[in-house]
């Protein structure tokens, strides 16, 4: 146990974001099921893509709370200036993710379902760490005493 306790805290900050990544994608998931299941309709392609940013913007809203406090600890005072910084690397990430997909799959003509998949699992893999450093040198960047 003590081992384990000592591997937590060494490494507390790392197991915390992939904690909080994984809750932070199922409420992503519950949120744009939910809408789709209930008032939207995923048939309707305006419908489909407002449920989708709305559960980006909730998500995005969630992991900024989780990782301001679990995380990354920030104690800054100028939270909306962080969450800004958040939002926006979010959205960098997001960015990156489009290019890659359109690239890959639209341009090259990686298209078949094997390739959507292998593509969907390297851009998450590739979001995932540029969430992390972005958050950790941009947005909670721990001010040097």
């Amino acid at each position: 146990m003590q081992k384990i306790k000592k591997l937590y805290s060494k490494y507390k900050e790392i197991i915390n974001y992939l904690i909080f990544g994984v809750l932070t994608t199922i409420v992503s998931l519950a949120v744009k099921y939910l809408l789709l299941f209930t008032i939207l309709d995923a048939s309707n392609g305006i419908e489909l893509q407002i449920a989708v940013i709305i559960s980006w913007i909730i998500a995005c809203l969630f992991a900024y709370i989780t990782n301001r406090i679990w995380v990354f600890e920030s104690k800054s005072k100028k939270i909306l200036k962080e969450m800004a910084k958040f939002f926006g690397a979010r959205l960098a990430t997001l960015g990156m993710e489009m290019l890659i997909m359109f690239i890959f799959v639209t341009l090259i003509g990686l298209n078949t379902d094997t390739w959507v998949v292998i593509w969907t699992l390297v851009t998450q893999v590739l979001v995932i760490v540029g969430n992390y450093i972005l958050s950790k040198l941009l947005v909670f960047r721990k001010k040097i005493a």
